[in-house]
């Protein structure tokens, strides 16, 4: 008899170890290289099977998030001249869009492929409304370029993989994730590290880095390989160490800020991105963003989601 109550015990507990294993969120991190070359327009074709195979159930990509009063108050008239104009067209839209909450969610819940021109345009100009710039762009590249996206390459990540997985995904959204609220400052330390290490061989360094990069993607480049090359865990480092400013052998005060910054902005996107994962209750999640933020992120969502299972393309 106490044998087959520990034998049942034992098989209820296996159970719910399966179960809970099964349910366990997690998160894909994929690191990009923004916009390449013509000589490698295709480089976002494997990354792209890849990405459909893994077969995510939310997207997440590199956009300020709507709410992000402080990033927006910096990007109206900061670095982007996209952004800039996004958010100008934004205010005009708050003041003159008839916005409808019930025709937003039954247009939206059309498949893509029956959404009419005026579907899309309506989709358009609600997002803008928002101030959701991910979705925004997606529908301008949705009624642009219709189901099957771009013919040509765009050579970004957003036309070649993220909107183009989207739709073959068939996702209604994307999910913003970004944080500029010190991306000024930022590149200001950035220049004042670069003018301190003129004299003390920090842009020796620099620059011996840069090429290593540059050099090591050539090969995997040629044969269509420049996603995975991204993505290896090498890269990755040499990437973050570059934008971290880690490579010094002097540390000034521009690094040093600059390098605090960098960090700082990758520990509020992984705040943004967990916070959202796990309010979803989605167990396959994927983020699409700049390679040099990839370790950062990797970094930030293990200490503080431990929850989380974080995985990186390719590994």
């Amino acid at each position: 008899m106490t044998t087959k109550i520990y034998t049942t015990v034992a098989i209820v507990f296996i159970s719910l170890a399966s179960f809970c294993q099964e349910k366990q969120q997690e998160v894909l991190l994929m690191g990009t290289m923004h916009t390449v070359p013509k000589i490698v327009k295709n480089s976002y074709k494997p990354m792209l099977r890849y990405a459909t195979k893994y077969n995510p159930q939310a997207i997440y990509v590199e956009n300020p998030m709507a709410q992000d009063s402080i990033s927006w108050e910096y990007l109206k008239n900061g670095w982007s001249k996209g952004y800039k104009k996004f958010y100008y067209l934004s205010d005009s839209l708050k003041k003159s869009f008839d916005f409808n909450e019930k025709t937003f969610n039954r247009i939206l819940s059309k498949n893509h492929k029956d959404m009419t021109q005026d579907d899309l345009s309506y989709l358009i100009n609600s997002f803008g409304y928002k101030r959701d710039v991910g979705n925004f762009e997606f529908y301008n590249y949705l009624k642009t370029h219709g189901i099957k996206g771009s013919k040509k390459p765009t050579r970004n990540e957003n036309g070649d993989l993220t909107y183009k997985l989207a739709i073959k995904l068939g996702h209604k959204m994307v999910f913003n994730m970004d944080d500029q609220q010190t991306n000024k400052e930022y590149h200001e330390e950035w220049r004042k590290c670069a003018k301190e290490g003129v004299r003390n061989g920090n842009n020796k360094i620099s620059k011996k880095l840069n090429k290593k990069d540059y050099n090591s993607a050539i090969i995997p480049a040629i044969f269509r390989g420049l996603g995975r090359h991204t993505n290896k865990r090498k890269s990755l480092l040499r990437l973050h160490t570059m934008s971290s400013f880690k490579y010094v052998i002097e540390d000034t005060s521009g690094c040093i800020e600059g390098r605090r910054y960098f960090h700082e902005r990758d520990a509020r996107m992984a705040k943004n991105i967990a916070t959202q994962i796990l309010r979803s209750g989605n167990e396959r999640n994927i983020v699409i963003v700049g390679a040099a933020h990839i370790i950062g992120l990797e970094k930030e969502l293990k200490k503080n989601y431990p929850n989380l299972k974080v995985k990186l393309a390719y590994e």
